[in-house]
């Protein structure tokens, strides 16, 4: 079973920031002071898989739109359905004004997001030393 929160305590905020730190600082590599940013003005979520963490991902407002960001599923829990729960989470709490939603997805993650509507934008760009394109959400 999968279950997606959004959460504010301290004690929630932990568990996401250390997902976050094992999938992108330790696993792929990203340099840790890129990683800690924003978290102030940021919705976060936490995903539960079998009630155990899982997942973390978040959102937030910033001058061009509403940005999806941070999607970070534990190794152990890919191919389960956590990122897709994550994606439907966050979506549906974004407020009923958000126009414009995008992201920047990481090359493997980008058919994840076409599922959901998302489109690529641009050209491939390099962040945290990791190959993404800009993805708009289609309205």
């Amino acid at each position: 079973m999968i279950e997606v929160k959004k959460v504010s305590a301290q004690e929630e905020l932990d568990k996401v920031f250390a997902i976050r730190k094992e999938v992108f600082v330790v696993e792929q590599n990203c340099p840790p002071e890129l990683e800690w940013e924003n978290e102030d003005v940021s919705h976060h979520f936490l995903a539960f898989l079998e009630s155990k963490p899982a997942g973390a991902c978040r959102w937030r407002k910033t001058d061009k739109g509403y940005k999806l960001e941070r999607f970070a599923v534990l190794k152990s829990c890919r191919g389960k359905g956590v990122a897709q729960a994550m994606l439907k989470t966050v979506l549906a709490d974004l407020p009923k004004d958000a126009e414009y939603v995008y992201l920047h997805a990481q090359i493997t993650a980008i058919g994840l997001y076409q599922k959901f509507d998302f489109q690529a934008v641009g050209d491939i760009f390099e962040e945290a030393g990791i190959q993404h394109y800009k993805m708009v959400l289609k309205k």
